[in-house]
C-alpha cells in the first residue's frame, strides 16, 4: 500500500495583517556572509591584572620598585666599598651595623611624621639626608677620613623612609572596601621584598666588582632618589595626613606586641639562616656559589607569594606552623653533607617565609589604628632588622664554636619560637574572601 508523503509545514506568509497595519513577515534570516561569529566568552580577569587596574597603581608602583630596588644593595655595596679602600672587614661590618641600629631607632618616628603630615612631604625630605649621608660615606671613604667619620655618614642614612610601608598604605586606602585585593596586593608586595634582596646584592656586586669599588653605593643612592621623587609625586593615590590624633602608640595597640614578638623571631631565622649557610658553603670549598644557593631561598618565597595572593587568605597559625617544619629542612640537608640537597632545602624553606609574612603584617595593619599605619609597619620592619642582626651574630658565634652543621639548628629553633609567640597570641586570620 503506498505510502503518504508527511505534510509540509505551510510557508510563512508574505504578509500579515495586525490591527489595521499590513506588515511584512520576517522569515528565518539567513547568515550574512563574512559576518563574525558569536564572541566568545571572556576569561575573567586574574586578581593581579584586576589589582593593576586600580587607577594610579602602576605609577605608584614603579616608582616603589626603583626605591625599593636600593634596599638590597646598600649593605653589600658599604661593605666591598670600604674593605676594598680601607682592607678591613671588620670595619666594614661594623659600619653597617650601625647603620642598621640607628634605622631601628629612627624609623619608627620618621613613620609617625609621615602619618602625621602625609608621605610627600616628610618622606622625599628624608630621602633626601639619607642619600646625602651615603654621598658623605663615598667621599669619606674616599678621602681616608678618620674611621668615626664612617660610622656617622652611615648613622644618617637611618633616615630612610620605610618604602614597602608607604607603597602598602597606599594600597590599604585604595583598597580599603576590598579585603581580596588587599590581600592580593600585600602579597605582591612581598613577592617584591623578596625580588629586591634577590637582585640587588647580585647588581651591587657586579658593579663594584666591574666598575669601582663606589659603583654600587653610588647607583643605590641615584635609584632611591628617582624612585621617591616618581613615588611621592603620584599624589592622586597618597593617604590623607592624619594630623595630630589621640590614638595611643601603636605598641600599645591589642594583639600588636605579640605580633611583633613574631616579627623578631623571624628576622632571627633570617640572620642566622644566611650567616649559616655561607658558612657551610664556604667550608666546602663553594663561596662563589653562596650567592646562587642563598638567592634559591628568595626565589622561593617570591614565587610563595605571588601564587598566595591568588589564593585565599590562611590563618596565621597553618602559616607559621609550615615555616617551622620547612626550617627544619636546611638542618637534616647539612648533615647528609649534600650541597644540591642543601639547595633544595633552601628552596622549600623560603617558600614558607611570603605566606607567613603576608599574613602577619595583614594583622598588623588591622591591629593599627589607621592614623597611625605606617608607624605600626614600621613597627614590625624593626622588630625583624633587630631580630636579623640578633640571629647573625648568634649564628657567627655558635659557627665558630660548633661548626656550621650544628648551627642549622638555631633558625629551626628560632621558627619553633616563632610559632610559640603565635600561639600565645591565639590563632588569628585576615578577613576572608
Amino acid at each position: 500500500m503506498p505510502t503518504t508523503a508527511p505534510a509540509a509545514p505551510p510557508a510563512a506568509p508574505l504578509m500579515t495583517v495586525t490591527g489595521a497595519t499590513l506588515v511584512l513577515a520576517a522569515g528565518p534570516a539567513a547568515p550574512r556572509r563574512g559576518a563574525a561569529a558569536p564572541a566568545a566568552r571572556r576569561r575573567p580577569a586574574g586578581p593581579y591584572r584586576r589589582l593593576f587596574a586600580t587607577p594610579g597603581a602602576r605609577a605608584f608602583t614603579a616608582g616603589n620598585l626603583l626605591a625599593r630596588l636600593p634596599m638590597g644593595m646598600f649593605g653589600v655595596s658599604a661593605v666591598l666599598m670600604i674593605a676594598g679602600q680601607r682592607g678591613s672587614y671588620a670595619l666594614a661590618g661594623a659600619v653597617t651595623a650601625t647603620g642598621l641600629a640607628a634605622t631601628a631607632v629612627v624609623a619608627p618616628f620618621t613613620a609617625r611624621l609621615v602619618d602625621r603630615h602625609g608621605q610627600a612631604r616628610i618622606a622625599l625630605p628624608a630621602t633626601l639626608i639619607a642619600v646625602l649621608g651615603w654621598l658623605c660615606l663615598v667621599w669619606c671613604v674616599r678621602t681616608q677620613a678618620p674611621a668615626w667619620t664612617l660610622f656617622a655618614c652611615c648613622a644618617a642614612t637611618a633616615t630612610t623612609p620605610n618604602i614597602g610601608g608607604l607603597s602598602r598604605a597606599r594600597w590599604t586606602h585604595l583598597l580599603r572596601d576590598s579585603p581580596a585585593a588587599r590581600h592580593t596586593a600585600m602579597s605582591f608586595e612581598q613577592a617584591v621584598d623578596e625580588l629586591c634582596y634577590l637582585l640587588g646584592p647580585v647588581l651591587a656586586t657586579t658593579l663594584c666588582s666591574l666598575a669601582f669599588p663606589e659603583a654600587g653605593t653610588l647607583t643605590g643612592a641615584a635609584l632611591l632618589l628617582a624612585g621617591m621623587v616618581l613615588f611621592t609625586s603620584r599624589r592622586a593615590t597618597e593617604p590623607p595626613p592624619a594630623g595630630r590624633t589621640r590614638h595611643r602608640s601603636p605598641l600599645r595597640s591589642p594583639g600588636l606586641p605579640g605580633l611583633l614578638a613574631l616579627f623578631l623571631a623571624l628576622g632571627v631565622v633570617f640572620g642566622s639562616m644566611e650567616v649559616t649557610s655561607l658558612a657551610y658553603l664556604t667550608g666546602h670549598g663553594l663561596a662563589a656559589a653562596a650567592g646562587p644557593v642563598l638567592a634559591l631561598q628568595a626565589a622561593g618565597s617570591c614565587a610563595a607569594g605571588l601564587l598566595y595572593g591568588a589564593l585565599r587568605p590562611r590563618a596565621l597559625a597553618g602559616c607559621v606552623s609550615a615555616l617551622a617544619v620547612l626550617m627544619a629542612l636546611p638542618w637534616a640537608a647539612a648533615a647528609t653533607g649534600s650541597v644540591p640537597l642543601l639547595a633544595v632545602a633552601l628552596l622549600l624553606a623560603g617558600m614558607a617565609t611570603a605566606p607567613t609574612m603576608v599574613t602577619a603584617m595583614a594583622l598588623v595593619q588591622r591591629a593599627t589604628p589607621a592614623a597611625r599605619l605606617n608607624e605600626g609597619m614600621t613597627l614590625a620592619v624593626t622588630a625583624i632588622l633587630t631580630g636579623i642582626a640578633a640571629g647573625s651574630a648568634a649564628a657567627g658565634a655558635a659557627v665558630d664554636h660548633l661548626g656550621p652543621t650544628p648551627s642549622y639548628a638555631l633558625p629551626a629553633t628560632a621558627a619553633l619560637l616563632a610559632l610559640l609567640a603565635t600561639t600565645m597570641r591565639g590563632s588569628a586570620s585576615p578577613t576572608r574572601r
